[in-house]
């Protein structure tokens, strides 16, 4: 396989944090790569390093040991301004909550990855046509606190697509959301996927997202325990013996 089919790879990824008079751990030598056009999702009980490894897949903190190259490049020796420059071109990120700024509109929002990457005019010439795919452009003028919870995590995910990343990292984005709103989220990233050869890497807790996605990684213990691919047969099997549901 070609690194370029290859956006996102961890290697021997260790964390650990003090915890009072103890070191919790909570990565374990994790090794994790992710193809090109790849729907990963991870899932894990509470405590298992979902959110860990996430945290370091995005740069936003360094591991104790291993390493993670981001479409094709290693970060670790790379220092703090230049992580966050690899960050910002190369990741989108989606949260749970959000995270829109409320005083600025949609289209404000969206476009801000692109300011600050001194790329505003090219994100305006793709905002028309990403609004469209994801349902909002009639909503762009809008602020957060106008727009539904589907339509605000859709904002967010354009934003997260504008400087057109690498890999798009997703945190629960259908934990704060209605079923219906919930399940248009996961056929676009499906659709994104399929379509346009997104790679993206979902932390969920919820089987029925999980299931979107073409492969899940079990985490238990700061360790993957187990993975498979959600078109095998007995995958919900596999689901209830792994991620402690």
């Amino acid at each position: 396989m070609k690194i370029d089919d290859i956006p996102l790879r961890a290697t021997g990824l260790s964390k650990s944090y003090p915890f009072g008079e103890v070191t919790v751990q909570a990565l374990a030598n994790v090794d994790l790569e992710v193809q090109r056009g790849e729907f990963l999702a991870v899932m894990g009980p509470s405590g298992s390093g979902k959110s860990t490894l996430l945290h370091l897949l995005g740069l936003l903190d360094a591991p104790d040991h291993g390493e993670v190259v981001l479409d094709g490049q290693q970060t670790h020796q790379l220092d703090d301004d230049t992580l966050t420059i690899l960050r910002r071109e190369k990741l989108g990120f989606v949260f749970q909550s959000f995270e829109l700024i409320p005083n600025l509109s949609a289209a404000e929002n969206i476009l801000l990855p692109a300011e600050i990457n001194k790329q505003r005019s090219e994100g305006e010439k793709r905002l028309g046509n990403l609004a469209r795919r994801l349902g909002i452009h009639e909503r762009l003028g809008h602020r957060p606190r106008q727009l539904s919870g589907g339509e605000r995590q859709r904002v967010a995910l354009a934003r997260a697509l504008i400087n057109r990343p690498a890999v798009i990292l997703a945190d629960e984005p259908t934990g704060n959301l209605d079923s219906r709103s919930g399940a248009l989220v996961l056929e676009i990233l499906q659709r994104g996927v399929r379509e346009e050869q997104w790679t993206v890497i979902m932390v969920t807790h919820d089987p029925h997202a999980a299931l979107c996605a073409d492969r899940i990684v079990f985490l238990r213990d700061g360790t993957i325990c187990g993975q498979s691919r959600t078109s095998d047969p007995g995958i919900r099997t596999t689901i209830e013996r792994f991620a402690g549901l």
